[in-house]
């Protein structure tokens, strides 16, 4: 094949989280099921893939290589790279669509990537909790993904979302994380119920905090998490006659002695420790630290944060088995609390 036309078939999608590698091999290996690439044809050589698409030589042959151990390109030492084989077995392609990347949803995409295995090709975007974004990433999206995996926090505009989202086929389509109202017709979900989880993990909890007299929740203003975690926490704190407060600013709180505070983004849990390291408070006795979303780190900082968490792993677990068995599932995923010294 001419190199020229060798060059048409590769596309890099700049929005796309996915590896530049990867997605020169997923090119590749959807030209040789799409008939464009046989076995025999040359493939143009790493200097040549490098300055036309201006990319550096470790990704056009960290590239090569992965497609290489798959057995689907060999290589003659002085002549170059060739397809060896058009047996690529590629069982599906996922549409896989996170609103951020963090600690936490690492785990879920790890996780359902391993699940998955090599046969399945995943391009991954991030849309930074931007409606427009999401939706202009879904209209760029190729019509053949067997699966679209889609995880939905928005901070503005949710209300515009479903109509976004029902425009996707329902056979393809899995909720991922929450499942948002208005979206209708019969489709799979992997979800956390959030009023509950949190009723749920505070009730666990009742004996350690039954020595507080305050708990406040850190609840951001205009953020992506949704409602129902505040309907859960003040429920639990009726119901055990605690004092409560919404906390929409943790730079500006006062700390005072028998409070525990509940945090759900990384950045106030930091802003949260340097206050109390500040007021020289006894963490764990005098104030108590309840943070959202287990991390490894927050096993060691201060001796240990208490989380309340979904599973992960279930989660994208659950997600990958959907893709593999093509059987719809509508799954609650669990959630736990890991007590620590921080309460």
């Amino acid at each position: 094949m001419k190199t020229s036309l060798f060059f048409k078939l590769i596309y890099f999608d700049e929005f796309s989280v996915t590896p530049k590698y990867q997605q020169l091999a997923n090119c590749i290996t959807k030209a040789i099921e799409d008939g464009k690439l046989s076995v025999g044809d040359v493939l143009p050589s790493i200097n040549e893939l490098s300055f036309h698409f201006e990319i550096c030589r470790d990704t056009a042959e960290k590239g090569y290589k992965h497609l290489k151990n798959q057995g689907v390109i060999g290589s003659v030492p002085g002549k170059g790279y060739f397809i060896s084989s058009v047996d690529v077995d590629r069982t599906a392609r996922v549409f896989l669509m996170f609103n951020k990347l963090s600690p936490h949803k690492k785990i879920i995409y790890d996780t359902f990537v391993k699940t998955l295995g090599s046969n399945v090709t995943v391009d991954f975007y991030i849309y930074n909790n931007d409606l427009a974004l999401f939706k202009k990433l879904l209209h760029n999206s190729a019509s053949e993904y067997n699966y679209y995996v889609i995880i939905p926090h928005f901070v503005e505009g949710e209300e515009k979302a479903p109509q976004i989202i029902n425009q996707i086929d329902k056979n393809k389509l899995i909720m991922l994380g929450k499942v948002i109202p208005g979206v209708t017709g019969d489709f799979s979900a992997v979800y956390e119920n959030f009023e509950k989880d949190i009723h749920g993990a505070l009730l666990q909890a009742l004996n350690k905090l039954e020595k507080y007299k305050t708990i406040k929740l850190i609840f951001p203003a205009n953020s992506y998490y949704p409602d129902e975690i505040v309907k859960g926490f003040i429920s639990f704190c009726k119901e055990f006659a605690f004092n409560y407060s919404i906390v929409h600013d943790i730079r500006r709180e006062k700390l005072a002695k028998g409070e525990v505070y509940i945090n759900l983004m990384d950045d106030d849990l930091v802003t949260l420790i340097e206050k109390i390291i500040v007021s020289k408070l006894k963490i764990g006795k005098e104030i108590g630290v309840i943070s959202y979303n287990e991390t490894p780190l927050k096993k060691i900082i201060l001796n240990g944060i208490t989380t309340i968490s979904t599973d992960f792993e279930a989660m994208g677990i659950a997600a990958a088995n959907i893709v593999k068995t093509g059987i719809k599932t509508t799954c609650e995923v669990p959630f736990r609390l890991t007590l620590r010294a921080s309460l």
